[in-house]
């Protein structure tokens, strides 16, 4: 205990080793649907399905690990949401481009994130985000989570009509996740430690009575993995008409997981004058299991909103991150059960969290458009197009035609007038992809 509390710094950040445990628990059970999600979409790109369940688990794993032991930060990772999409469905089967070769661009974007990494380049770039931004990077994290949660509990489903249309509420999973919305919320308000995971264990537990949910077991040996390891075509990725592929994967990948991490900070009161301590070192730790992640067999690896769970029930250092690990690495060999918590009991801890990150708003000058109106733009973008990326572009480009049509150019710092002119051009050229 006394070495946890040493490396990690517990007093100081105002926690302790239970309170980082019960976070890291809480985070892992927002985010453990990554490795049966994420699987399903690549198995449709034709890769392994077996393997890629190692390869996700792996690449959480030693992305998480890095995270908590290199940055000390409370934030997990995993094969992206979106990305993976992207992946499969736009540059495997509607490019026709092999898995392998797929696997070999996220291999040189990760490269890429490393180099600028390293050089400080990235932190440069987040350096160039307005306040204003920085804030609605927050508020549109929550947006996000809120838009999941719903989805995912079954509250809200699609529509052909209107897009998005109320789910039905005569059935167990949306009751069921209303229920644990509300237990969630009022045990935080009496301040019960572990309020967000007796929420979660409690749908679930009720599933069971209530909505048909099979227990599958506890144990089971993982699959081989060799079928995607050291798989990726790098050759192949560096030939000039996968180039726009390699581009995308990075500036989708940067912007993710840079509103991520500053986001999920933000909420967990770690950032100092609107800045990240360790900055550096959580972009190397994100960076380096991009790579990891596609030599394991898996699509990019990056920083996970539901971060932001954790960091609600507490966690404040790498152990809650380190715990995530362990827990990622205990699926290799306990799937069954941990496949046995439905989407529908995690939905409220994330409902209630994107609740919580609205507050963010009062931050904001309403009162100036040129700064309300860009950080508008960019926590509204993020959801309706289920990317955080889109947001932070829209974000900036909203922001400098604002400031440049009222004459404020002055207020523009160099470096944001040519992250708006780079999405632009991919917008332009490369398509919203």
């Amino acid at each position: 205990m006394q070495f946890l509390e040493k490396f990690f710094k517990l007093k100081e950040s105002g926690s302790d080793v239970r309170t980082e445990l019960l976070a890291g628990l809480t985070t892992f059970l927002t985010m453990a649907y990554i490795i049966f999600v994420n699987p399903s979409i690549l198995g449709d790109a034709g890769m392994p399905k077996d393997s890629v369940f190692v390869a996700t688990c792996l690449a959480a794993a030693l992305g998480t690990l890095i995270m908590g032991l290199y940055a000390n930060y409370p934030i997990a990772l995993a094969p992206g949401m979106g990305l993976n999409a992207y992946f499969a469905y736009a540059v495997v089967i509607g490019m026709g481009i092999p898995w392998q070769v797929a696997l070999g661009s996220v291999f040189i974007s990760g490269c890429l994130f490393i180099l600028v990494s390293l050089f400080k380049i990235r932190e440069m770039i987040i350096g160039a985000i307005p306040p204003s931004l920085r804030t609605a990077i927050t508020v549109g994290i929550g947006l996000f989570l809120a838009i999941i949660s719903l989805k995912s509990s079954g509250i809200v489903v699609a529509n052909p009509a209107t897009y998005l249309a109320l789910g039905d509420l005569h059935k167990a999973p949306p009751l069921l996740a209303i229920v644990g919305f509300f237990v969630i919320v009022a045990l935080d308000r009496l301040r019960v430690r572990g309020a967000i995971l007796i929420g979660i264990v409690t749908v679930t537990i009720a599933s069971f009575l209530f909505a048909g949910n099979e227990f599958k077991g506890i144990v089971s040996a993982p699959p081989s993995l060799s079928p995607t390891l050291f798989q990726l075509d790098i050759m192949g990725a560096l030939s000039v008409g996968i180039v726009n592929v390699v581009l995308v994967f990075f500036m989708v990948e940067l912007f993710d997981a840079t509103g991520t991490l500053m986001g999920v900070a933000n909420r967990a009161g770690l950032l100092k004058n609107g800045k990240m301590d360790r900055l550096n070192k959580s972009l190397l730790a994100d960076s380096t299991a991009i790579v990891a992640g596609s030599v394991l067999g898996t699509s990019s690896t990056t920083a996970y909103i539901e971060s932001a769970a954790g960091v609600q029930a507490g966690g404040r250092t790498g152990l809650t991150a380190v715990t995530v690990a362990v827990l990622f690495m205990a699926c290799l060999f306990i799937a069954p059960l941990a496949g046995t918590v439905p989407a529908y009991a995690t939905a409220p801890a994330l409902f209630y969290v994107a609740c919580l990150m609205l507050r963010e708003l009062a931050d904001i000058d309403w009162e100036d458009s040129t700064e309300s109106v860009p950080a508008a733009v960019t926590a509204l973008i993020m959801p309706f197009t289920y990317s955080i990326a889109n947001g932070v572009a829209f974000g900036f480009i909203t922001y400098v035609v604002l400031k440049v049509a009222t004459g404020r150019i002055k207020q523009v710092s160099a470096l944001a007038a040519l992250i708006s002119g780079l999405f632009l051009f991919k917008f332009i050229y490369l398509g919203a992809g």
